[in-house]
C-alpha cells in the first residue's frame, strides 16, 4: 500500500442529505459527479496515489465508482475500501448492495475497521481514513453530522480538505 504522504481520503453526504436524494439522473447529481472527478484529477496531479473510501451510500459510492473510471487515465492509482464493519450494507436495497459489491470488489485493497457494528464504529472508520491520508476531499457545505466531524476531525489533524458542495452556488 502507498504511504500516508500519496493518500487522499473521502468524505460525503449520504442520499437523504442531497436535494436530488437516490435520483442519480438528476442533472444536479451529474454537475456534482463532474466536480467531483475535477477534484480527484487534481489530487492526482498532486501526485495522490491512493484513494480511501468508506463506501457508504451516496458520495461515497460516487467517490469509488469515479476513481475506478480515473485508473484509465492514472493506472498508478489505488483504492481502498475502509469498510466500518461487516454489516455496513445490512439494510440497504437489493441494488445498492450488489453496486457496494461490484465496488468493493474492484478495490486494490480492503480495511475492515471493526468485526461487528457498534455506535461508534462509522466514525472510527471516518478517523482511520483520516489518519492514513495527506488530503481529504469532502463533499460538504455545511451540514451537520458524519460529514461535518470528519472535515473538523481532519482540520483539528492538520490534513488539507478540499469541499466541493453538492449543489454548485450559481
Amino acid at each position: 500500500m502507498k504511504g500516508r504522504q500519496t493518500a487522499c481520503a473521502f468524505t460525503g453526504y449520504r442520499p437523504q442529505k442531497l436535494p436530488w436524494q437516490e435520483n442519480e439522473a438528476d442533472p444536479r447529481c451529474a454537475d456534482l459527479k463532474c466536480r467531483l472527478r475535477r477534484a480527484i484529477e487534481e489530487a492526482c496531479r498532486e501526485e495522490m496515489e491512493h484513494f480511501i473510501c468508506g463506501m457508504a451510500q451516496g458520495c461515497d459510492l460516487y467517490f469509488g465508482e469515479l476513481v475506478l473510471e480515473m485508473k484509465q487515465e492514472w493506472p498508478e492509482i489505488t483504492l481502498e475500501a475502509a469498510v466500518p464493519c461487516p454489516t455496513q450494507t445490512d439494510g440497504w436495497s437489493a441494488p445498492e448492495q450488489a453496486r457496494w459489491r461490484r465496488l468493493l470488489e474492484r478495490c486494490d485493497y480492503e480495511t475492515m475497521v471493526q468485526d461487528h457494528y457498534s455506535p461508534g464504529c462509522m466514525m472510527r472508520r471516518n478517523r482511520y481514513m483520516v489518519d492514513h491520508a495527506a488530503m481529504l476531499i469532502a463533499v460538504y457545505d455545511g451540514q451537520g453530522g458524519g460529514t461535518r466531524r470528519t472535515v473538523e476531525y481532519a482540520l483539528r489533524r492538520g490534513v488539507p480538505v478540499v469541499c466541493v458542495p453538492p449543489v454548485e452556488e450559481e
